[in-house]
């Protein structure tokens, strides 16, 4: 079972297998959060207004193709997960096209009935990414951090040095004025 939550877009046209997939999914994520829909316009609303980890998508839908969505997303952010799950891909070499063009894998809906024994791989992937992508930003912040303190230590290094030379001015002039009045004096 993922304890990590995942916010997964399932784009699927029938109820049918949308509800079977979501079950499927229900089985190996505590809790998932999954966003339905069957074309582009609503997918890419999804993309801004939902942010999904993983998208999940059939390949053959009424109003576009699955690469059309695959496409999309990966405009969107390269990043996320893409797994096709579809009835559509029978051709080994369209298969192997989809995962060449960035899919993360694919499954058949033949095997509907074990789709969680064979989503769970794929998702502990996405979770192991998402950690490493956290742990980067983590670290990237304290870098910038780190770069402020110093940018802020150089300032207050520059004020001393500004006051240091201020101060040497005023001691030249003072030896300079004592000079003037040491040669008025002879």
């Amino acid at each position: 079972m993922i304890n990590t939550s995942l916010r997964i877009l399932l784009v699927e046209d029938l109820e049918t297998d949308a509800a079977l997939i979501q079950r499927q999914i229900k089985k190996i994520v505590k809790t998932p959060e999954i966003e339905v829909t069957d074309n582009l316009e609503e997918c890419q609303e999804l993309l801004v207004n939902f942010a999904p980890d993983v998208v999940l998508s059939d390949y053959n839908l009424p109003t576009c193709t699955g690469l059309e969505v695959m496409e999309l997303v990966k405009d969107y952010d390269e990043n996320i997960a893409f797994i096709f799950i579809t009835g559509t891909i029978n051709d080994e070499e369209l298969a192997a096209n989809t995962i060449l063009n960035g899919a993360s894998g694919y499954i058949l809906k033949k095997h509907m009935n074990n789709l969680a024994e064979k989503l769970e791989p794929l998702f502990k992937k996405v979770v192991i990414n998402m950690v490493a992508r956290d742990e980067l930003r983590d670290r990237i912040r304290d870098n910038k951090i780190t770069v402020n303190q110093i940018y802020d230590y150089l300032d207050k290094i520059n004020e001393d040095n500004l006051e240091h030379r201020e101060n040497v001015e005023k001691i030249r002039n003072a030896i300079n004025q004592f000079r003037i009045d040491d040669e008025d004096v002879e």
